[in-house]
């Protein structure tokens, strides 16, 4: 399998499903070797037989990114079979249920696990990856949200802390060469959003954006394929909004 990725290796964390699937299936498709991680084994296998079927080849580690402890033992897994890895993801998140509704009552043991997956655990992973990603003067993908701009409830804010918390990453990771950006998408159409919102709040979304569709997880895997590509090699620093041109950000309040 021939593409823009062939001999280079990628990562994407909470990808046995939705859009962490989706951006391991567009690298592997332009050549990437993929290492998948999730805490989901059953969504893992399935993704890694995806992978394979296409003719690409993954490895795949069941990881809960909340404990610190198995970051660092992954990591560790990672770097002695990977001298270089040229793109981190880090997709994997809480995003439905509790976290996406509440604020006031949550306590502060749900405070700091929403917390740690969602914002420190990008972190934790790039830093102690840092040695292969500043071999490949590689990328770091953080998955952010709409949300994060108006954080009215846990998971924004969880969000606006990754943001803030990419810029923190792409200063200390830039004298390596390390560039790091984060994608901030609206509503997209996916299988999680479509079973955890109600149809009513669906389509208010959608009424609030510029154009009249629902973005998809391949558009978030193509605009990362684009960012991690030679074409998107001098963007750094960033938080992307991809949400078709919404009215009125942060909608989940």
């Amino acid at each position: 399998m021939a593409g823009r990725f062939t001999g280079k290796t990628v990562l994407v964390t909470g990808s046995a499903g939705g859009l962490g699937r989706a951006y391991a299936l567009a690298f592997a498709k332009e050549g990437a070797a993929l290492i998948l991680a999730d805490v989901n084994a059953a969504g893992l296998a399935e993704s890694r037989a995806m992978i394979e079927a296409l003719g690409g080849t993954a490895s795949d580690h069941h990881v809960d990114l909340g404990d610190e402890a198995l970051i660092t033992a992954f990591a560790a897994t990672v770097l002695a079979a990977h001298d270089r890895l040229d793109v981190l993801i880090n997709n994997a998140g809480l995003a439905y249920g509790e976290i996406a509704h509440g604020f006031f009552g949550l306590g502060m043991a749900k405070w700091q696990r929403f917390l740690a997956i969602n914002t420190i655990a990008p972190l934790l992973l790039a830093e102690a990856l840092r040695p292969a990603l500043a071999a490949a003067e590689g990328l770091v993908i953080n998955q952010s949200s709409m949300a994060s701009y108006t954080p009215a409830t846990a998971y924004g804010v969880t969000k606006a802390s990754l943001n803030a918390m990419t810029f923190g990453m792409a200063t200390q990771l830039g004298a390596d060469g390390i560039r790091v950006v984060a994608i901030a998408p609206g509503l997209m159409e996916t299988e999680a959003s479509r079973a955890s919102l109600p149809e009513a709040t669906y389509q208010r979304v959608k009424g609030m954006q510029l154009l009249k569709r629902q973005g998809t997880a391949e558009d978030i895997a193509n605009l990362g394929i684009f960012l991690a590509s030679d074409e998107g090699s001098f963007i750094n620093n960033e938080i992307i909004i991809m949400d078709g041109g919404n009215q009125l950000r942060g909608w989940r309040i």
